[in-house]
């Protein structure tokens, strides 16, 4: 992956998103959107003012998608949209570290070693960065799968699957709600953290709350359990105080019953820029004939991933945990 290219495309997405936000008063994000829709048909929209086509036009022939990676591709649609989401305030408005999707993708690779054909969902996929990021890091025949409720996420989504030629099936809908998708052998998402505004709904949930609002991230916890086969994986990004608090103890509870817990590694504080919103990986396998839970699960204290040294040493640690945990199944 070069650096060069991926701030080539960035530049020409900004320019192109620019010009369509102003020309179509609508938000910048919108205007990514639309700019990477225009940039894989290779044209743009016949319903476009005449002065935004002839400005794309010419804009569509500085730029071939061909000679991109994937990776180069996705890294600056991640650009584009973290410009875009600075001046967006919703809490559920905001990307996966690169550092941590890398990561997380290294922990799937991992999972399922020696797998030639996976099928994986996320419930909670925002703009698919997360998503694709897992999905090109793993060598094997993939069918992917992700749910978003927020209509400008699912098009910058759909575009970003789109134009790094990854296929991916996607839900526009309330995650929380019944899916029509077979289980799946793996779920991974970063959760949103807050409490889920429909009751009615939540009622349909073992976790739902006693009284009051119940915990989003409790209910797509239990979501993807229904939704992984038995003996399969999940793997959520969720806050550092998951198993702390009200609430807390029927999450336990629910997850010894249905899971084995297989790992929880807690990311390095210096990608947060308040501790209280610090985060871990929490990695889970659902019970079935022959899931058999980790002599030890995997509990990791992550470093800085700026720290190559301390970093290394505790992939070895993990890499032979892995060996342990794989021989024993």
């Amino acid at each position: 992956m070069k650096q060069a290219q991926v701030e080539k495309l960035y530049e020409w997405i900004d320019q192109v998103s620019t010009s369509i936000s102003e020309s179509m008063n609508i938000t910048y994000l919108e205007g990514v959107a639309e700019g990477l829709d225009v940039l894989f048909n290779g044209k743009p929209f016949a319903d476009m003012e005449k002065d935004l086509q002839s400005t794309l036009n010419n804009e569509l022939t500085r730029i071939k998608t061909d000679e991109f990676e994937k990776e180069e591709v996705r890294k600056s649609i991640q650009l584009a949209i973290l410009k875009g989401m600075k001046g967006a305030t919703q809490q559920q408005h905001l990307i996966t570290p690169d550092s941590v999707a890398m990561f997380m993708g290294y922990l799937t690779s991992k999972l399922f070693e020696g797998k030639e054909e996976l099928r994986l969902f996320d419930p909670a996929c925002g703009t698919g960065n997360l998503l694709t990021s897992v999905m090109n890091q793993l060598d094997m025949k993939l069918s992917a799968y992700g749910s978003e409720v927020d209509q400008t996420l699912l098009q910058l989504a759909l575009a970003n699957a789109n134009l790094q030629k990854n296929q991916i099936e996607f839900f526009h809908q309330d995650s929380l709600r019944p899916f029509l998708l077979e289980p799946v052998d793996f779920v991974l998402g970063d959760l949103p953290v807050g409490y889920y505004p429909d009751d009615i709904q939540a009622a349909n949930y073992k976790l739902k709350a006693e009284e009051g609002h119940s915990y989003a991230h409790h209910l797509f916890i239990e979501q993807g359990l229904k939704y992984v086969q038995d003996g399969g994986y999940l793997m959520f990004m969720v806050p550092n105080f998951l198993f702390d608090g009200e609430q807390s103890k029927a999450l336990q509870a629910f997850l010894r019953e249905h899971a084995h817990i297989v790992g929880m590694l807690q990311l390095s504080d210096s990608l947060f820029k308040n501790e209280k919103h610090g985060k871990s990986i929490l990695i889970l396998q659902k019970k079935g004939k022959n899931a058999k839970p980790p002599k030890q699960a995997l509990l990791v204290k992550l470093p800085s991933f700026k720290d190559p040294n301390a970093m290394s040493d505790i992939i070895a640690q993990m890499n032979q945990w892995f060996e342990e945990y794989k021989a024993a199944q």
